[in-house]
């Protein structure tokens, strides 16, 4: 099938028909669940919409006679046979298998190991068609997970289709077209509602205790007036006037005015703004009150520091543009500090040669080395570390801080969610991880569309702001296990799906952009999504009851390289099982065996109190019996066994509920049987149910299904059966009836079927 031809063909109807039109309204309105056509209509085996003409299907039958091709649910575009995947730690034998191109994904297969290499396209940061080779065209393809890969394609003609299609598709020109407005789950875990609403910012305040006696909610920006980057609401001193926000906006770039980001129990808070419109001499009387305003709140000290996160000769250089910083001979009672955090120009640059360093065809230990330190990024990571960290303490010690940079959504969400991460323990679980990235990077405008490259833009406004916030916080991770409830997989899945657009939760550049493309009502959530993997992202060192602030250990020799972000796609350097899911896995297996000890124990305290009781009954009719003797020597014996059940089976109808054979289809053919029978099936149903050995991961290498295990891909245990799948076999949660606790648990497909045929 022609699909360039097809595509082509669509996109001229698709223009030709306005955005309200009856058809194009139906199309949007079509789901993979849509109900078989009344009149049977069918194209390729695919039931025809209704609306859609009889000409409409002949024409497309006519013209394009090939059906579609199909993998793994998803149609193929392009497909390419004997493509060699180049690995360039083995280039003398390259992997040969088949290349399938869809409309959301690179899918390379490997016949002999049935090993699948699944390249998002929202994912790919760069495309190169290299010179021909004899064995083929190369195209090399670097992602935004720092997966670096070249396919050698037999077919100059195939290899520019691929190359030509793949430009197209990576980079949409609209931000209508990115993947999350399409994307649809595979199964129904979640509704398309679920993790919206998990986080508010008047609950996320309302923890700090605010509003109060200092601190209340501005209402001025409820419609994005006084700044269209910063949230609807918006916190400020109670001592504020009207006048004093206006003008403060006004004299601050992009009018991102000082606004509360975070306020300690000590009433230390810290604030947050851009760099205010200066240049050499220009002030605001306003913009003055407005810090004097914020230093009230804070009976502690008589000063407040004013940090700059920028380096001295860049503040200078932007006076010359009207812009600048805090002149102190105007703003009273503050103490300025520059703390020098490169701009995104810089990050971006010092990211490449990571990269390079990281691709180096025949790395030494001196030239690896030599490399990452001409990079400059762990002198990055350590001076944004150094940075969060004297705001921290400041806070600690009882001094409110205000931060800007340039504009105030870059360096300045950063150090001001770090400084949080040290300060409160709250903001070290998922649930508080997740509600910090919400308030600093989300509500208060870091711009993810542009400076991740989700659609066509300045390529100088890309630049590796988040992952450098990820990066600072793996190193706290790494000095301070313990601190965290998650682990490094939580953040590796935040990194990825910041740049997959499969969820609507990072796409746009601020708050109102949000809104206004309606996310929440047109795609999913990554909230929702994580919500129902909770179990993988947890650190099982995690220690709850710590209660404190944690540092960050400066010293050289502590700030690592990350290999589990920059290097995961590399074979040969991690070990088979990551240290955190050997640790997991075994608390996982503890927790279930103990959920099952607590139910045998409750089954068996059942019995003991139903077995005391019946000795006390039998004791009590012994007494009865030994009073009436003389009565019963008068009367003849009744030897009658009809009478005696009739009479046992009285008594057990008048029994207490928790009678093991009590049954409610009581009867004198199946007392005996059937109530012993189903007492003990059911009983051997709840000890085998729950899985006493697990298997090792240690040997395993595939999964049944095939699929080969990797660095990279989880290993998960079925709580049923014990035994190991990947995540694509055991993507069922049940209650096992021998767990006390009936919350649900990983169980493989096989293990949920036969439950599916026990139950009832």
């Amino acid at each position: 099938m022609d699909f360039t031809r097809f595509m082509n063909k669509f996109n001229e109807i698709e223009r030709q028909l306005s955005p309200t039109s009856a058809l194009r309204l139906s199309f949007d309105n079509i789901s993979p669940e849509s109900e078989e056509p009344p009149d049977g209509k069918r194209l390729w085996g695919v039931p025809v919409p209704p609306f859609v003409s009889d000409k409409v299907v002949s024409w497309i039958a006519e013209e394009f006679n090939e059906a579609p091709v199909y993998y793994n649910g998803n149609c193929v575009l392009k497909k390419v046979e004997n493509v060699r995947m180049i690995d360039r730690y083995n280039t003398k034998n390259p992997t040969v298998g088949t290349l399938y191109l869809t409309a959301t994904h690179l899918i390379f297969v490997e016949p002999d190991s049935n090993k699948e290499t699944w390249i998002l396209h929202m994912h790919i940061a760069s495309i190169e068609k290299l010179p021909l080779s004899t064995t083929g065209s190369p195209l090399l393809i670097r992602c935004k997970t720092f997966l670096s890969v070249t396919f050698v394609i037999p077919k100059d003609s195939e290899c520019h289709d691929v190359y030509t299609s793949l430009i197209k598709l990576f980079q949409p020109v609209s931000i209508n077209k990115l993947y999350c407005f399409n994307y649809q789950p595979a199964k129904d875990d979640y509704p398309k509602n679920a993790g919206w609403d998990f986080f508010k910012l008047e609950a996320e305040f309302k923890h700090m205790l605010v509003p109060n006696d200092n601190w209340t909610l501005c209402s001025m920006n409820e419609k994005y007036e006084l700044c269209d980057t910063y949230p609807r609401q918006i916190y400020v001193p109670k001592e504020a006037t009207t006048l004093m926000l206006i003008s403060s906006s006004r004299f601050r770039s992009k009018g991102r005015l000082p606004a509360l980001t975070y306020l300690h129990n000590n009433k230390a808070s810290i604030c947050r703004c851009s760099q205010p419109l200066s240049g050499f001499s220009a002030r605001c009387l306003e913009d003055e009150q407005m810090l004097e305003a914020i230093r009230k709140t804070n009976p502690n000290t008589d000063y407040m520091f004013v940090v700059d996160t920028r380096p001295r000769i860049n503040a200078m250089a932007n006076r010359a543009a009207g812009k600048g910083y805090e002149n102190e001979a105007f703003y009273e009672n503050i103490k300025f500090h520059f703390l020098g955090i490169e701009n995104i120009h810089v990050q971006r640059a010092s990211l490449q040669k990571v990269l390079e360093a990281c691709e180096q065809k025949s790395p030494t230990m001196s030239a690896f080395l030599n490399a990452l330190e001409s990079s400059g990024w762990l002198k990055h990571i350590r001076s944004i570390l150094d940075t969060s960290s004297f705001i921290a303490n400041a806070v600690d010690k009882g001094v409110s801080v205000v931060v800007h940079c340039s504009d105030g959504w870059d360096r300045t969400a950063q150090v001001c969610s770090l400084a949080q991460l040290m300060l409160n323990p709250y903001y070290r679980t998922i649930k508080g991880f997740q509600a910090l990235i919400e308030k600093d990077w989300l509500a208060f405008g870091h711009k993810f569309s542009e400076r991740c490259g989700h659609i066509q833009t300045d390529a100088r406004e890309v630049s590796p702001i988040f992952t450098q916030f990820l990066d600072c916080t793996w190193q706290l991770m790494s000095q301070r296990s313990e601190s965290f409830e998650f682990n490094e997989r939580f953040l590796l899945i935040l990194h990825d799906h910041v740049h997959s657009c499969q969820f609507g939760t990072f796409v746009g550049n601020c708050e109102k952009d949000r809104l206004d493309l309606k996310l929440a009502e047109r795609t999913f959530s990554l909230w929702g999504y994580m919500a129902n993997h909770l179990n993988e992202y947890i650190n099982p060192l995690y220690k709850p009851n710590i209660d404190e602030s944690i540092k960050a250990n400066l010293a050289p020799q502590c700030i690592k390289f990350w290999r589990g972000m920059y290097s995961r796609f590399e074979s040969g350097i991690h070990p088979r099982e990551p240290l955190g899911d050997l640790l997991l896995d075994s608390k996982e297996h503890c927790n279930s065996l103990e959920d099952h000890v607590q139910h045998l124990t409750k089954r068996i305290a059942s019995f003991k109190n139903y077995i005391s009781k019946s000795a006390k009954k039998l004791q009590d009719a012994t007494t009865t019996t030994t009073t009436k003797a003389s009565k019963e020597t008068t009367t003849n014996e009744i030897n009658d066994n009809k009478y005696n059940y009739d009479k046992k089976l009285s008594e057990l109808s008048a029994a207490d509920d928790d009678h093991p054979l009590k049954a409610s289809n009581m009867s004198f053919a199946n007392l005996s049987l059937n109530a012993e029978q189903a007492s003990t099936q059911t009983l051997t149903e709840e000890i085998s149910s729950v899985a006493l050995d697990w298997k090792s991961m240690r040997n395993v290498t595939t999964c049944s299904c095939s699929t080969p295990f990797d660095q990279f891909s989880k290993k998960t245990h079925c709580w049923r059966c014990g035994e190991i799948f990947c995540e694509r076999c055991i993507d069922k949660n049940v209650a096992l009836p021998g767990h006390d606790s009936g919350k649900p648990v990983p169980v493989c497909r096989g293990c949920h079927r036969q439950m599916q045929k026990q139950s009832p």
